[in-house]
């Protein structure tokens, strides 16, 4: 079977485009792939053994057939503008948290909270020029629905907006922001929490920290078969990752 395979971030670099085509046997499975890759282009073969393969815009089994005319795409395990909705955002324009507050805000909202990402200048002694971020938009956008529908599953009465900016961001420019609104503080502290760590875990979304002395293409995606604990409503928000 033919298939056409699309690459991001860091592997796209190592194996030198972003889109490939080839064939491959019928019964070729998504471990069966990421081997292959690796044998084919050895340069990228410590990240793609890191990497996960997604199947139509959702994270596939490493045991999974690839099948014929799908949507391949591999996801390195690091960090124009999309919407599904006008609650879901992925834009190369500068981000508005007034704007994200007006989508969340209703006459049931007691607490409106929101979560701003910026770019700081240093991380770990280094000093950061700039940031580029790249996202699988199509999945990236069906990923940030899904956490919308889990903290809608465990805080019913709350709204939901997120956005994330890709391109260049220079320091103290806002990378990603979200707007929680729900009747009372407790469900807006708990759910915003929820989101930003989620949006880390699983939304294919990439930054290359350009550095004074290299870069590196940094990010958090821990894939959906090592989640993060997700807390329950009335847990310690501080015992989240950073």
């Amino acid at each position: 079977m033919k298939i056409s395979i699309l690459l991001f971030a860091g592997i796209a670099e190592e194996i030198g485009t972003r889109q490939l085509d080839m064939e491959l046997p019928d019964d070729t499975t998504v471990s069966d792939l990421l081997a292959h890759l690796a044998n084919q282009y050895p340069n990228a073969a410590s990240l793609l053994r890191q990497s996960f393969v997604s199947i139509n815009h959702e994270y596939a089994a490493p045991e999974r057939p690839i099948p014929p005319e799908a949507e391949i795409a591999i996801i390195p395990p690091v960090s124009g503008g999309e919407e599904v909705d006008d609650h879901l955002i992925i834009t190369e324009e500068p981000l508005s948290a007034d704007l994200l507050i007006q989508k969340v805000s209703n006459p049931h909202a007691g607490a409106v909270l929101t979560f701003v990402g910026t770019v700081r200048e240093f991380t770990r002694g280094r000093r950061t020029v700039h940031l580029e971020y790249e996202a699988y938009a199509p999945m990236a956008l069906k990923k940030m629905k899904q956490i919308t529908e889990e903290i809608s599953t465990r805080w019913p009465s709350a709204r939901v907006a997120m956005a994330h900016r890709v391109g260049r961001l220079d320091i103290e420019e806002i990378s990603v922001i979200i707007a929680v609104a729900t009747p009372h503080r407790d469900e807006a502290f708990a759910a915003g929490r929820y989101a930003i760590e989620r949006l880390k875990a699983i939304v294919p979304i990439w930054k290359k920290e350009k550095w004074e002395d290299g870069s590196e293409w940094i990010g958090h995606q821990q894939g959906p078969w090592n989640p993060m604990d997700p807390p329950e409503t009335d847990a310690d928000p501080s015992s989240g990752k950073e």
